[in-house]
């Protein structure tokens, strides 16, 4: 769950109901993908699109301090958020650690990784598999492969193309697609996995030493050392257990290629490994030594996004890539209602929709257009517009940004609707990524970002890195927000000169509290109803814990 999707430790081994296939490629992370995390719907409380208008009490949110983390029947997902991975150019500025484990078959490769992963305890953390990059067999080879006859252990057996592919772009921030390889047919299945966000990659295959360009993207390189006898021993285990092959079949395979890939392409590449673990995950030691190197290296690459954009920009003139809605009576009426901190709260929902509806509007007639010509019912000819490009997507930046998607809806019929979370670090004042959830292809679509309001801008350039990482076009992107600070629109105009900022209203300060001046106050609170308690409150951006 890269979304999934990454959290701070490892999703537990799904020793029931999951398939080899399915363990390849597994993820720890809080929701870094676009099918990661199905499972949170049923225990991530939602916000209403339709808030009751009936009177009620307000209502209390609840922070609890139990750990972060959520269990399902096969996993336990770590819900700790990732932290910036981009500076305030919107560069991608922390690329993800990369540790390469290396091995004989069946000798504790993904143990390790899995060991490594607990003791780590950092977010967003995916483990990758070359186990998934076996090469799609022709039918003479499918033919060799059901009689023991094909060597799956040479290093022509894997797709190396894809696979550095796969882990350059995972390394650079980006969302990737891993193929999933089922033993039993030999083949891909259909179904790709999406993996996104990574604050640390661990590679794990017999062969992950072999090839020249992998090594260069390798930050440190483990190779586990472990007894033949050893080996055999799991790989008979495994191979009948979960692969369906007989003992024959296995120590023929053994012998043939197995035995032999290790001493030619296996063994020899213990030289260029960093550390050699003997005995596995049993070997405390060595796994103590690798988690305190990677984490000496996390915090060299820690960056502070916040309190650079808060002190950026001062006095420039607004950018041109930003619009604001005409202050027509109406407007300014529709303002003053929802800025009054006596509105009640029906009031305010009413109010806020009716702009919201009148701010989407406006925002619809940046699209690119096309003249088209169609025959009225009188048999006359009409010039007229038509969209130019295929779809529409709109993505709401949680739990505010949700309350924009019902007047979306209403304007754009059968739009496609994308959700990311992001929530504010009340430690260390950072915004944090902690979900998202995509469409399908969205790089080809026009992309409708809503936030509510935006004061410093560290939430919104957040949302658009990672739509950027999801390979949308920067121009195809536009921010709405019913209110923004000037700062939050310098910091969005300079790290994406490209993206159309749209908005109702720009407030010129932003006090100590990153919160905009005169501002609305909290809408999320205003809308939902709820009170923040004293040890946590929302900003005008994003959930501060």
């Amino acid at each position: 769950m890269a979304a999934p999707t990454s959290d701070s430790k490892p999703e537990e081994p799904q020793t029931d109901g999951g398939t080899e296939a399915d363990r390849s490629m597994s993820r720890s992370d809080s929701g870094s993908g676009d099918d990661s995390l199905d499972s949170l719907s049923n225990h991530v409380p939602r916000c209403p699109l339709t808030p009751s208008l009936s009177p009620r009490k307000r209502t209390t949110s609840q922070s609890k301090t139990e750990p972060p983390l959520l269990r399902t029947s096969k996993r336990t997902i770590y819900t700790a958020g990732r932290p910036p991975w981009y500076n305030v150019t919107g560069t991608t500025f922390k690329e993800a650690f990369v540790i390469g484990l290396c091995g004989g078959s069946a000798s504790g490769k993904t143990t390790v990784a899995n060991k490594i992963i607990e003791a780590l305890d950092v977010p967003w953390v995916v483990l990758l598999s070359m186990d998934s990059f076996y090469k799609v067999l022709n039918k003479e080879e499918q033919e060799l492969a059901a009689k023991n006859e094909y060597n799956f252990d040479h290093p022509d057996a894997f797709d190396f193309e894809l696979l550095v592919n796969v882990l350059r772009k995972l390394k650079k921030g980006k969302s990737i697609k891993v193929p999933v390889y089922d033993f039993t047919t030999h083949s891909r299945r259909k179904e790709w996995k999406t993996v996104y966000g990574a604050n640390v990659v661990i590679f794990e295959g017999i062969l992950a030493f072999a090839n020249k360009e992998l090594l260069k993207l390798l930050d440190m390189k483990v190779f586990v050392d472990t007894d033949s006898d050893i080996r055999l021993i799991r790989r008979l285990k495994r191979d009948i257990s979960q692969r369906g092959r007989d003992i024959s079949g296995i120590i023929k395979q053994y012998n043939k290629f197995v035995k032999p890939a290790f001493e030619q392409y296996i063994e020899p590449t213990v030289q260029v490994a960093d550390i050699v673990v003997p005995r596995g995950g049993e070997n405390f030691v060595a796994l103590d030594l690798i988690v305190q190197h990677v984490h000496s290296q996390l915090e060299k690459r820690e960056i502070t996004v916040r309190s650079a954009l808060a002190s950026a920009h001062q006095g420039q003139p607004l950018p041109k890539t930003l619009s604001v809605m005409e202050s027509t009576p109406q407007v300014r009426g529709m303002h003053t209602i929802i800025r009054n901190r006596e509105t009640n709260r029906d009031e305010f929902i009413f109010y806020s929709k009716r702009l919201m509806r009148l701010l989407i509007e406006h925002a619809l007639s940046f699209l690119p257009l096309k003249s088209v010509s169609v025959e009225t019912p009188q048999g006359e000819i009409y010039e007229g517009k038509r969209l130019c490009g295929n779809r529409i997507t709109g993505v709401s930046i949680l739990r505010a940004g949700e309350t924009m998607e019902q007047a979306l809806m209403a304007v754009c019929k059968d739009i496609r609707l994308g959700k990311i979370l992001i929530q504010t670090n009340h430690d260390t004042g950072e915004p944090e990524l902690h979900y998202l959830r995509l469409p399908k292809d969205i790089s080809e679509d026009y992309v409708i970002l809503m936030d509510s309001t935006v004061s410093t801008g560290a939430a919104a350039l957040m949302a658009v890195r990672v739509l950027l990482d999801h390979d949308v076009a920067e121009d195809k992107i536009f921010l709405l927000s019913l209110l923004m600070a000037e700062m939050g629109v310098h910091s969005v105009a300079y790290a994406f000169p490209k993206v159309r900022i749209i908005t109702t209203a720009v407030d010129k300060e932003v006090n100590d509290q990153f919160h905009i001046i005169p501002g609305i106050g909290n809408f999320g609170d205003r809308y939902f109803g709820t009170d923040a308690p004293s040890d946590w409150c929302e900003s005008d951006e994003g959930m501060e814990f």
